[in-house]
């Protein structure tokens, strides 16, 4: 089943500064597909648009088959704020950044919106909490705070309540970059085990032999445009494009 699809997004800031040039993805449920590109390519851009953060210029949207974003007249146009909620409850976003609440113990941090947005009963909420975090390896931290944590532990924590909402997919947008080389292992392992469970995964890295191993297929982006795109192997080992040729080669091991 396809739970997301773009359609010919463009997005522009300021009338001027054309980011996304028509990018058109589908992931479909179980598939684990990595994002790759230089900085500026509009990786995270296209993440945003895709979760609701920037509003898109022009092009379409839809999660399970439901549209949230249409264009009319070369604009696009928003469902209703009831459509906007359903979508926004099939997805799940990992920043590179952790964004915990700094003031909610790791617990609440866990609980807080599966009981004030999905209406989770409390115990129910708290023991999903717990499984989330002894799977994270993270069981003996419910009641720390995020300043007691270190990064890997706090990315792990902002994991764990990505999965408490119970979403259809995850996106990641770079969840390693604000991490040494060892916390970093920590994260792509966590993901690794995700992604050997089918979870359904978009994941904005540059990490590259983690993309290889873990993603079926891989997207690789350059200067708002969707240059390269096969199976994770092919596009890594053999690159078809010399644009991604010239990306991948500062990337040899």
């Amino acid at each position: 089943m396809n739970i997301l699809k773009m359609e010919n997004v463009r997005k522009v800031f300021d009338g001027t500064l054309d980011v996304l040039k028509g990018i058109s993805l589908s992931v479909d449920a179980g598939e684990v597909v990595a994002i790759i590109g230089p900085s500026g390519s509009g990786k995270s851009t296209l993440l945003r648009c895709a979760t609701l953060l920037t509003d898109m210029t022009e092009g379409e949207l839809a999660y399970k088959g439901e549209s949230i974003v249409t264009t009319v007249d070369g604009k696009a146009v928003y469902a209703d704020k009831a459509a906007l909620k359903k979508a926004r409850g099939c997805f799940g976003l990992v920043f590179q950044n952790f964004n915990l609440f700094p003031h909610y113990s790791v617990l609440k941090n866990l609980i807080d919106a599966p009981i004030n947005v999905l209406g989770i009963p409390k115990e129910e909420a708290i023991e999903t909490a717990k499984v989330l975090l002894e799977k994270m390896g993270l069981a003996d931290k419910i009641d720390a705070y995020p300043c007691q944590l270190s990064g890997g532990q706090q990315q792990r924590v902002a994991i764990a309540r990505a999965l408490a909402m119970k979403p259809d997919i995850l996106f990641f947008d770079e969840p390693t970059s604000a991490l040494d080389p060892e916390l970093t292992g920590e994260i792509l392992k966590v993901i690794r085990q995700l992604a050997e469970e089918n979870m359904t995964m978009v994941i904005v890295t540059h990490e590259m032999i983690f993309a290889r191993d873990v993603a079926d297929r891989i997207v690789f982006m350059d200067g708002g445009v969707i240059v390269e795109e096969g199976p994770a192997q092919e596009v890594i080992n053999n690159p078809k494009e010399e644009r991604t040729q010239r990306f991948l080669n500062k990337y040899q091991q």
